[in-house]
């Protein structure tokens, strides 16, 4: 069994950083506020994400004839589809295109399905480097982390992290951080990787049955100038990354970029329908558990996700905690649900990263019911026997608790007096776990029944159990 993730655990030196913590929860949060403003210029903005999650619907109820035009209309176009069952084989297939060409230095544009693959650090161990070169990508490549958000994979860092890392590796003026200043050295490094790379990677964001094209979103061009330099494209996606029509795009184009970060639409949206003259364009279809994921009702609709990322910006718990806690290559409320699915035991953690707000539910483009999955998700990790004992035991004694009514009351009560009287330090200390992150408000003097006992007993005939702090009834003089 592989080794567990625990969030709680992974999350503590991040909230414990009070003001990198602070930073990264509002700066997340700005872009959520952009989002609603991007949403809020469409009358139409819910019926687009109706009709998102209808196509999404529709085609993984029809994906295997869909995947058949593709494949037909894409090989009609001169690429080459190939298929691969797992992460494993996608990895061999992409090594043996490079070898047969000859490839060593490659450009890669981002794609979550390659960080899903673990394919940089593959192809590096067979002697063939890869340069990310989405300037997020390539500031975490430098620093040797994994990205800790789908859409904004360096977000965790200010600016002064990455001027320290391009002083170090770029060889930049020691203490710089002036973004502009940044950029520009970025640029200057990765336009000689472009010239000097032999083939280009990158992921998919839509691939169209109709057409056999794909189309790949971008803000810096760095895809367009990693497929139009190369003689050798290899675009790697995984099956869900599928619509039926040209038509569809338009839908998925004006929600992709405005959930993601407030655009109104993404820089390039380029097309690449079959390779260009002279060049070589190779198709992997991915499905490492997509097909077993499509085959449960609870789940299924996770795969409706276009990877925008708003799930992750508006998520107290991600905000807080930051995507590399997660354990995960896609982290926050839709990393909780994918996570589990490929290896429950070792992220068992991750549904329970989840306050049920229901906030990433209410902000999905495509309208996956993030919290729902997430909740039932806990019912299918107790139901496996992968809850911790002292979960096990701890929700025994709830349920018992809540099942009777009069115990429930004085335990209110002592629990009221208790908070209001004992030292804090008998609450919060390094054997309660729970409340080393949290802190509890001040206790009423009574509780909402007596309070309704009270007030509004008399106008309805719901029973009401008598609880210790209640006064005597009142009584009409």
């Amino acid at each position: 069994m592989s080794s567990t993730t625990d969030h709680p655990t992974a999350a503590k030196p991040f909230v414990a950083n009070d003001q990198r913590m602070k930073w990264h929860d509002g700066a997340l949060w700005f872009v959520r506020s952009k989002r609603d403003r991007q949403a809020a210029t469409l009358p139409e903005w819910e019926y687009l994400r109706q009709l998102a999650s209808d196509i999404k619907a529709h085609t993984q109820a029809n994906l295997a004839e869909y995947l058949q035009q593709f494949e037909e209309n894409a090989t009609a176009q001169g690429a080459v589809v190939h298929w691969a069952a797992d992460a494993d084989e996608h990895n061999a297939i992409v090594l043996k295109l490079l070898r047969q060409h000859g490839v060593g230095h490659v450009v890669k544009s981002k794609s979550m399905l390659t960080e899903e693959c673990h394919l940089n650090p593959y192809l590096e161990s067979h002697g063939i480097e890869v340069v990310d070169t989405d300037l997020g990508e390539r500031i975490i490549q430098l620093r040797e982390e994994p990205p800790s958000h789908i859409v904004l994979p360096a977000i965790h860092l200010k600016k002064e992290d990455v001027g320290e890392t391009f002083y170090r590796h770029l060889g930049t003026e020691q203490g710089a951080s002036d973004p502009q200043y940044l950029t520009e050295a970025a640029r200057g490094h990765l336009r000689s990787k472009f010239l000097a790379a032999e083939a280009g990677i990158t992921g998919v964001n839509f691939a169209i049955a109709e057409t056999g094209g794909v189309v790949i979103c971008t803000n810096e061009g760095n895809a367009d100038l990693g497929t139009s330099l190369p003689p050798l494209h290899i675009a790697c996606m995984g099956i869900e990354k599928l619509i039926p029509r040209q038509a569809d795009l338009g839908v998925f184009l004006r929600l992709l970029a405005r959930s993601a970060t407030g655009q109104p639409i993404t820089t390039y949206s380029s097309h690449y329908q079959g390779p260009k003259p002279g060049g070589q364009l190779h198709i992997i279809l991915v499905d490492n558990g997509r097909t077993s994921l499509r085959d449960s009702d609870t789940f299924r609709k996770a795969l409706n996700c276009i990877r925008c990322g708003a799930c992750m910006n508006t998520c107290p718990v991600y905000r807080r905690s930051g995507g590399h806690s997660y354990g995960s290559v896609v982290p926050g409320p839709i990393g909780s649900v994918l996570s589990p699915s490929s290896d429950a035991a070792k992220h068992r953690s991750l549904p329970y990263a989840c306050s049920l707000c229901g906030s990433c539910t209410d902000v999905c483009p495509v309208k996956i019911p993030l919290h729902h999955q997430l909740l039932a998700w806990r019912h299918t990790l107790a139901r496996e026997g992968l809850l911790p004992a002292s979960k096990r035991w701890s929700m025994k004694a709830g349920s018992k608790l809540l099942a009777h009514p009069r115990l429930f009351a004085a335990a209110g009560w002592f629990g009221r007096v208790a908070l209001r009287y004992l030292p804090h330090g008998l609450t919060h200390n390094r054997l309660n776990t729970w409340a080393r992150a949290r802190e509890l408000p001040t206790p009423p003097k009574s509780s909402f029944r007596s309070w309704y006992r009270r007030n509004r007993a008399a106008q309805t005939q719901l029973p009401i159990v008598q609880t210790p702090d209640d006064p005597p009834p009142r009584t009409e003089s």
